[in-house]
């Protein structure tokens, strides 16, 4: 079928997804394929914004940029993010 919805109606499910602790959600490295928690990433918070590296290759996996009212999340460097969610019930 070609019948789709717009962005919009991801709006709750994105919401769920990130009103979890992102920190033990797992990723993998784009370039090395390393796979770890985001809290074993190594952070630089001395460059404009946050930068999140690969601790074995030392790649670029997110970047996190904060501005007034508004926040740019740039996750480039990972192949994907695996989020604990809550169990249904």
């Amino acid at each position: 079928m070609d019948t789709w919805l717009d962005g919009n109606a991801m709006g709750g499910p994105l919401r769920e997804l990130f009103s979890v602790d992102v920190t033990s959600a797992m990723s993998r490295c784009a370039n090395c394929g390393m796979v770890g928690p985001l809290a074993q990433t190594r952070l630089f918070e001395h460059a404009p914004g946050m930068v999140a590296r690969c601790p074995n290759c030392d790649s670029i996996l997110m970047r996190m940029v904060r501005g007034p009212g508004r926040a740019w999340l740039d996750m480039q460097g990972m192949s994907y993010l695996q989020l604990p969610m809550p169990e249904e019930g």
